[in-house]
């Protein structure tokens, strides 16, 4: 969780300072979600992500360096400067990508899990979405045709309390988007978001039914999204006040508490984390900054899985 805050916050800092362009949407807040749920899962395992996919990203085990030179858009970056911090992806570690299309990885999670059974292979894959893609048809589209052909998914809602702009009291009519699990005959669990080991449990207790053939289910973490949806977002649709409380409840900061309270870990070996972190990143941007920029000619490389006529590369 140490990695993903201050690979965003770095970021961020690098983004305002005219360094990366694009977009960026930061997930600083969430970070139990992502580690627990990918910690439970096995290294050939596949996840989607959202628009916020730094956590997702750094939580399967892309390395940093090459996901930092993704967001400066140079060629060693793990899409070879081609996505950008909104489309991030590293294939190596069964990240499938972050998606600029809200809801658009839960069809690509279910199509994952069937090239995987075709190839007669016990992967599965976690989609990663957040409260207001809960709302969209093609989410409802992939749970159905998950359940319905009982296929390996777990379907993990990130409830951060606001879509974009919009809180989620206003368009639910119901408390619990697990509730909606039962529409599609699966089963709907609900977790304390910013509890890494509470993720963490939830998703264990669920990945090996899923992956020996009973059928997808529905986890929604509740959490809180700390930051604006995009880097320099106003926000001025809530309540600073609000914010505020919410850092009562930072993850990060529970789980250090809790070590250090059950003796798990002394403040020397949380200052020692901290600085391996801080060294990593450093290098990490260091790599960023130094790679060169794709040649022009490769934006027509990686287009189509075969070659075609005219000098169109794969």
């Amino acid at each position: 969780m140490q990695r993903i805050r201050r690979f965003e916050e770095r970021a961020e800092e690098l983004y305002l300072g005219g360094e990366l362009p694009g977009f960026i949407h930061l997930s600083i807040g969430q970070e139990a979600c992502a580690a627990g749920a990918c910690a439970a899962l096995g290294t050939d395992d596949y996840i989607t992500s959202t628009h916020r996919g730094h956590g997702h990203c750094v939580a399967k085990g892309a390395p940093l360096d090459r996901m930092m030179a993704e967001l400066y858009a140079k060629v060693t970056g793990s899409c070879k400067g081609k996505g950008g911090s909104m489309h991030i992806a590293d294939f190596s570690v069964g990240m499938l990508g972050a998606n600029g299309v809200v809801g658009g990885g839960a069809n690509l999670a279910v199509g994952a899990t069937i090239a995987a059974r075709l190839r007669g292979s016990d992967q599965i894959a976690l989609c990663f979405f957040g409260d207001g893609a809960s709302n969209r048809g093609p989410v409802h589209e992939a749970m159905n045709l998950a359940a319905v052909w009982n296929l390996p998914v777990i379907f993990f809602c990130e409830n951060n309390q606001w879509a974009s702009t919009t809180s989620v009291k206003s368009v639910m009519k119901i408390e619990d988007v697990a509730d909606r699990a039962a529409g599609y005959g699966m089963p709907g669990v609900v977790v304390d978001g910013n509890d890494v080991l509470a993720v963490y449990t939830a998703v264990s207790a669920w990945v090996e039914r899923v992956r020996n053939g009973g059928g997808p289910v529905l986890i929604e973490a509740k959490t809180y999204r700390m930051r604006g949806h995009f880097v320099g977002d106003p926000q001025v649709y809530r309540d600073a006040a609000e914010v505020q409380a919410q850092r009562a409840n930072d993850p990060i900061q529970r789980l250090e508490w809790r070590l250090l309270a059950e003796g798990r870990l002394d403040e020397a070996g949380l200052a020692r984390l901290k600085d391996e972190v801080e060294a990593e990143l450093a290098a990490a941007v260091q790599f960023g900054r130094e790679s060169p920029l794709p040649e022009p000619e490769a934006a027509l490389e990686d287009l189509y899985a075969t070659p075609l006529p005219g000098g169109v590369r794969p």
